[in-house]
């Protein structure tokens, strides 16, 4: 479970370094190059996966539970996983609906996601990965609009085609990570 806290630890602060400190990472990208700074991140983000897969299988392995949730759950939990994806594809996606009318999707996304595993899993690793991450969203999600307010942003309005072009590529990534990725990766098949 240590390795499961490290991981979450390593990658949530290093995933926030604009929210508590983003004068010094540009001072740190101005003195160093904006190549440095991704390659640390991206070092740091590494690493802190690793720890993050190998402490939550060993929490798989050797599972504390907490409470054992309803069926129904799993099913709904499957629904929300879906607009999740179509929230993160928004994140990348130009001129959509979606990131005109929310403005961070991503964290939005990832705010569904950790609800949806928290509500259809039960085991002590699952409150601990999930409710990390449902905690940094929403924080996230919170620190992010308070800036784009203070600093006047607007998102460029939505069209038929980026909002169509969300959909479409959503619901393939959703359709291949339920059906084929989910079970390589976690383990676990959703359907």
């Amino acid at each position: 479970m240590l390795l499961l806290i490290a991981g979450l630890l390593l990658f949530l602060v290093n995933h926030s370094v604009r929210f508590y400190a983003d004068d010094w990472r540009t001072r740190f990208i101005a003195d160093k190059g904006e190549m440095a700074w991704k390659g640390l991140y991206s070092v740091v983000s590494l690493v802190s996966l690793v720890l993050i897969v190998y402490g939550y299988g060993a929490s798989r392995a050797d599972p504390v539970f907490l409470w054992n949730p309803p069926v129904w759950t799993r099913h709904a939990a499957s629904l929300l996983v879906l607009l999740a994806f179509f929230l993160v594809v928004a994140a990348f996606i130009p001129r959509n609906h979606i990131k005109a009318a929310i403005g961070h999707p991503m964290f939005a996304g990832v705010k569904l996601w950790a609800f949806a595993h928290l509500m259809a899993n039960g085991r002590l690793g699952d409150v601990l990965l999930f409710g990390s991450f449902l905690v940094w969203a929403i924080a996230g999600f919170s620190i992010s609009r308070k800036r784009d307010r203070r600093n006047g942003v607007t998102y460029e309005q939505g069209t038929l085609v980026g909002t169509s072009l969300v959909s479409v590529l959503g619901t393939v990534a959703f359709a291949v990570f339920a059906f084929v990725l989910h079970q390589v990766l976690i383990g676990v098949a959703p359907f």
